[in-house]
């Protein structure tokens, strides 16, 4: 017996169907499948419930139901219940011949065998009308004369044509659709080649004539120099001024040119979506276009593109000192508002402050923090105030929001409503007393340093991963969230965002401001995206960095964009081209206790990132605690 049953006759429509069915069948193939296999003979009463053919001597059970003697006597030595409706069935004694049955089927059959030869008598005796014209032809042809005969070839010659004609059609229609649609897509495209190159003309006689005009006014100057050079009373005077000139000419060397040149092919296709979203196109019979405005910013690109190849290191720290010390991941680094001393934060719950100078100047190999504050818990993210020098704010892992005295190294305020981590921190650099924070309770808060509760809280709908107040406004704010989303609010409506933006597949991790109206923001799937305030669709993505699971860190000067990746390395982006200008790979270190750990082993990644503003330097630290001061060159 099987461990479990079926529940309907459907599942024993597996038991095989006996030999003398398919005698039958072989036969007779007018009952091949029942009755001709349709919808409605299916539902016939002459079908078995298990074979679904037509019952062969049929047998009732005692609780009623019909099948085939052979059907029904295998599924009771198989189940011992009635295929039907489960009735308990003890063996061959509880079913019985159903005679009546029998006799109905039998003349049903036999009905069903005289309709099938009267098909086939039919199908003989009215033959199809291809047939009927040639037996016409074959016994009428000695009939015909020549003329019947050329008036028959005359009309078949026309209706083959025809036919001909018609066939062509067919196959050529879907054949001319095709071309029609590809004609007006290839013209849409040539009507868009025929604008752009009219405007990239357009902006070459442009660039021309600034060269024409540059050249002779640099023909000039050199006649002026030339002039002054012939009446200088010493000939000392006269080096002087050669040297100098030599020096401006060295500015345009056509080695450094070349060099240009090939980075700006290497990123060609970059550059020229870079151009034509900078320049529209003027309308036809229009002039103008996108304008100088367009060209200028482009070469505006271009320069800054092209101004540096590599970072080089200029100095090296430790966020931690201690050997045996396994935890010593960077969370934060930031500068104070005259670029002199530089916070480090991370995991060893202590916020480490440097001077910059004394680190640049000196070459040792430990530098030591000239202020040291000491947090109760992990730090996530630091934040110096714009106005008052000393004044530095914190988030942790407990969800505490600290403010500090980094002059003393003392807590001025400690702010605890956050029920989560907080993981982000921003002082206001209009009204220096504001601050936001975001944590994983979904809430945004924001502080003043003249209350000792939160003044404004933020309800969002996910975890909160970072927050960061608009540069030139005291009452707008974005923040980066797990769902995907990059949100811009005005802090005189909270109960709505300004905009929205969409893009990013998975959390935001940092959201920074490039100028007061483009936001660039980071999220762990691996990508970067830039954003206009104004406008909710994406300007740009930049790609090649690894970001799948952790704080990577981001940071901007405006127009280039730093940010860390899963590989240990630090890249740097320019605004105006998607792909990465260059990288730095941070050396692989382990500690004491992992010195037997393989290369492949090491499973680093810079963890914070730090632009120094108004100067091409960006300090980066990796999930070591090792700092790199870096320098574009």
């Amino acid at each position: 017996m099987a461990s479990s049953r079926p529940s309907s006759s459907q599942g024993l429509a597996h038991i095989a169907t006996p030999q003398r069915h398919r005698s039958v069948k072989r036969q007779h193939p007018s009952i091949l499948n029942g009755i001709g296999g349709s919808f409605e003979d299916k539902t016939n009463d002459y079908l078995c419930p298990i074979c679904f053919e037509i019952i062969e001597e049929a047998h009732i059970t005692r609780c009623g139901h019909t099948f085939c003697y052979a059907c029904v006597s295998r599924a009771l030595e198989t189940f011992g219940r009635c295929p039907k409706c489960s009735f308990v069935l003890n063996g061959p004694e509880h079913i019985y011949p159903n005679f009546l049955l029998n006799e109905l089927i039998s003349k049903y059959k036999t009905r069903l065998k005289g309709v099938g030869e009267l098909g086939v008598a039919e199908s003989h005796d009215h033959p199809a009308p291809l047939d009927n014209f040639r037996h016409f032809i074959a016994s009428e042809s000695e009939n015909l004369t020549l003329p019947d005969v050329n008036v028959i070839l005359e009309l078949l010659t026309q209706r083959k044509h025809i036919l001909e004609a018609e066939s062509c059609v067919t196959q050529n229609r879907l054949l001319l659709h095709f071309l029609q649609h590809l004609l007006k897509q290839k013209e849409t495209q040539l009507l868009q080649l025929n604008r752009e190159v009219d405007l990239i003309r357009r902006d070459l006689a442009e660039v021309e004539g600034i060269l024409k005009e540059a050249d002779t006014k640099r023909t000039e100057l050199e006649e002026q120099c030339k002039t002054v050079e012939s009446q200088a009373e010493s000939r000392e005077d006269a080096v002087m001024e050669e040297e100098s000139f030599n020096s401006g000419k060295k500015s345009n060397d056509p080695a450094t040119l070349s060099v240009r040149r090939r980075r700006m092919h290497a990123h060609f296709d970059d550059f020229v979506q870079c151009y034509l979203s900078l320049q529209t196109p003027a309308p036809t019979g229009m002039t103008g276009g996108g304008g100088s405005s367009g060209l200028d910013q482009f070469r505006e690109n271009l320069v800054k593109f092209s101004r540096y190849n590599s970072l080089r290191p200029l100095a090296t720290l430790n966020y931690s000192s201690d050997i045996f010390n396994n935890s010593t991941i960077v969370s934060s680094i930031e500068f104070d508002k005259d670029n002199e001393l530089f916070a480090i934060a991370g995991v060893t719950k202590r916020i480490k402050v440097f001077d910059y100078g004394a680190v640049i100047r000196d070459t040792v190999d430990i530098h030591y923090p000239c202020i040291e504050m000491v947090s109760s818990s992990k730090i996530s993210c630091v934040s110096w105030n714009s106005y008052h020098k000393a004044t530095l704010a914190s988030s942790d892992y407990e969800g505490s929001v600290t403010v500090w005295d980094a002059s003393t190294a003392q807590r001025i305020k400690t702010f605890q409503e956050h029920e989560k981590r907080c993981w982000s921190v921003d002082f206001n650099d209009v009204d220096t007393r504001l601050i936001a924070s975001g944590s994983d309770d979904a809430r945004v808060k924001l502080w003043s340093l003249n209350m000792d509760h939160s003044v404004a809280s933020l309800e969002a709908k996910a975890n909160v991963c970072c927050v960061k107040f608009n540069p030139g406004s005291s009452c707008h704010l974005a923040f980066g969230s797990a769902d995907h989303c990059v949100h811009y609010y005005d802090l005189r409506n909270m109960k709505e965002a300004l905009c929205v933006f969409k893009g990013h597949r998975k959390a935001v991790s940092y959201v920074k401001f490039l100028n007061r109206e483009d936001i660039v923001s980071a999220s762990t799937d691996s990508q970067l995206k830039m954003w206009n305030i104004n406008s909710p669709h994406c300007l740009r993505s930049f790609v090649g960095h690894v970001n799948e699971k952790n704080f990577v860190g981001l940071a901007t000067d405006g127009d280039y964009v730093a940010c860390g990746s899963e590989n240990n390395s630090l890249f740097v982006y320019y605004k105006g081209l998607t792909k990465q200008l260059f990288s730095f790979k941070f050396d692989a270190v382990r500690s004491v206790l992992d010195k037997d750990r393989k290369e492949d082993d090491v499973n680093e990644f810079v963890s914070a990132v730090c632009w120094r503003q108004l100067s091409n330097v960006v300090v980066a630290a990796n999930s070591q605690g090792i700092i790199k001061i870096l320098e574009l060159v």
